[in-house]
């Protein structure tokens, strides 16, 4: 069971709704992902491309816990503005942080992030920072009160996988006893289920499901590594070794000390 914003999900896949070919595929995504939370874009929501209410109403009959985002905030202003805009919206006070720094690779802001999650956390607003794996940014948004950790393992949609495993495994082991979900970067099932391994809570994805050929397909699948990386952690992985071992014990066997002639 992972404890997130004050509630309790079974599912440790968090999943976009943005870029999907049609509402019922994505729908139908994920209902696949068993995912119990999705993101929500402000902005998306209001582009005019699927109608928002009926968008709004799916998601509602699905029983969904939201997690609005401030996509495409480049400053404190913007990203405080779309919060309290979602917060009506959505009608919750769950917001996804993100203050973007860098156009090149999407990098977050972490005076921006820092600053924005003062602010909305005084407001009563529950703050999920996206963020890179950088240790003094992490220090710092749980000093502003933030009680969860989003570190990206690469740039937004690269589908790189994780870049650094080392900062990661570091980041996990800093931060053990907060709540800490991969966001952003991870493009294959097998990205998701090394994150589970290093001990991560959960995983939170969009584009690697929602512009795969099949996305119910790959969002079944995302979910099946999540849950098998997940149990490969908690089952106590063996230690990497330098040199050949035998996997049949050798100990008691005759002549196995006997020297060739």
């Amino acid at each position: 069971m992972l404890r997130l914003g004050g509630k309790d999900l079974s599912s440790r896949f968090l999943i976009g709704t943005a870029r999907y070919p049609s509402p019922d595929a994505m729908r139908q995504a994920i209902e696949a992902s068993g995912s119990q939370v999705v993101t929500v874009s402000l902005r998306r929501y209001g582009s005019g491309k699927w109608d928002s209410n009926a968008f709004l109403n799916l998601l509602k009959e699905m029983k969904l816990n939201i997690l609005p985002n401030t996509a495409g905030c480049y400053s404190v202003k913007d990203a405080l503005t779309v919060s309290r805009m979602a917060r009506e919206v959505f009608n919750t006070d769950w917001i996804k942080l993100e203050v973007i720094g860098d156009d090149y690779n999407l990098q977050p802001d972490p005076f921006g992030t820092v600053e924005a999650a003062k602010i909305l956390i005084k407001e009563g607003f529950e703050v999920f920072p996206y963020m890179t794996d950088d240790l003094v940014f992490a220090e710092r948004l749980l000093d502003a009160g933030c009680k969860v950790l989003m570190p990206w393992a690469a740039p937004i949609g690269s589908g790189r996988g994780p870049a650094n495993p080392h900062s990661l495994k570091t980041f996990r082991s800093r931060f053990k006893d907060v709540p800490c979900i991969i966001d952003a970067g991870l493009g294959k099932p097998s990205h998701a289920a090394a994150v589970m391994e290093m001990g991560f809570d959960g995983v939170l994805l969009n584009t690697a499901v929602s512009l795969a050929r099949d996305p119910v397909e790959m969002a079944r699948a995302f979910a099946m590594a999540i849950e098998a990386g997940r149990k490969a952690y908690q089952s106590g992985m063996m230690p990497e070794r330098e040199f050949a071992t035998p996997s049949t014990p050798v100990v008691g066997t005759p002549f196995w000390h006997q020297e060739k002639k």
